[in-house]
Order: structure tokens, then C-alpha cells, then sequence
């Protein structure tokens, strides 16, 4: 019999986003950090089990937490595990980063959010980026540029 390959699939490296930060913030800066993670959570990761809506980062002890992101369970995990799915998770950043980030966060008035989750290699890797929040009025002239922006595009590719 002829041996079959068998094809990896791939999820394209993406995991989760935060789509809602995009809308509610202009994005000054990004940074790339490591996600501190326990057996299940990576397990679940790699179903794509991950929310990042409402979640942030925050600051302790010079350290880097992320807050309020949601992995859940897989049906299959192991009973002996007591899974918390909004657990708090630490974020792997050089030195220099959390105190960029701590400084800003606390002196400018900037927050901290995470924008997306991915697959680099065989890590998990948390796209942040420093934002500074939208008025009412800033959200619609965003909209309204994208709008445009796509009309554009349907009009000149015609």
C-alpha cells in the first residue's frame, strides 16, 4: 500500500481579535508580548476558544497582566483540572516595554488593550498597542472614511 501524506491544517495564525478596540480607540503604538499559559488553556487555544471583547491590560508590581480574556474549556479536558476561564495571565515583556508602557498608561493618560491573539511558531504571542479612547464624534468620522474609502475602491475598480 502507498503511504499517505497527511497535511497539517493550519488556523491561518490568528486566534482571536479584539475588533471592538479598533472601533472604540486610536492606536498610537503596538507591542508583541508572550502569554504566560497552562497546559488546558493552549490546548483550547488551538481550537480557537478564546475571547479578547472587554479584556485589558494591567499593571502590578512591574509586571504585566492580562485582564478579563476569556479561554474556555474544552469538553474533552481532564477531570483532575479545575479550569477559571477569566483567569488573570501574565504577559512576558521585556523590562523596557512594561516601563514604555507603565509610564504612558500612568503619566499621558493612555490605556492599554490587547488587539489580537496568534500563533508564532509553536507560541502564543498577544498583539498590545497603546490607545487613547474616541469621542462620539471621532467614531463616526471613522466610519464615514471607511465608507468612502470602499466606495472608492468599487468605483475605480470597475
Amino acid at each position: 500500500m502507498a503511504k499517505v501524506n497527511v497535511v497539517k491544517k493550519n488556523n491561518g495564525g490568528t486566534i482571536a481579535q479584539n475588533k471592538r478596540a479598533r472601533h472604540d480607540y486610536f492606536i498610537e503604538e503596538k507591542f508583541e508580548a508572550g502569554l504566560a499559559l497552562q497546559g488546558w488553556e493552549v490546548k483550547s487555544l488551538r481550537a480557537g476558544r478564546m475571547s479578547l471583547v472587554e479584556s485589558y491590560i494591567i499593571f502590578r508590581n512591574n509586571e504585566a497582566f492580562l485582564f478579563g480574556a476569556q479561554i474556555q474549556q474544552l469538553l474533552s479536558a481532564s477531570t483532575h483540572v479545575v479550569p477559571e476561564t477569566t483567569r488573570t495571565r501574565k504577559l512576558l515583556l521585556s523590562r523596557r516595554q512594561i516601563e514604555l508602557l507603565m509610564g504612558a498608561v500612568n503619566q499621558k493618560g493612555y490605556s492599554c488593550v490587547p488587539l489580537a491573539c496568534y500563533w508564532k511558531g509553536h507560541l502564543v504571542k498577544l498583539e498590545i498597542a497603546l490607545v487613547k479612547g474616541k469621542q462620539l464624534h471621532d467614531k463616526r468620522n471613522s466610519e464615514k472614511d471607511r465608507d468612502w474609502q470602499r466606495d472608492k475602491a468599487r468605483l475605480f475598480h470597475k
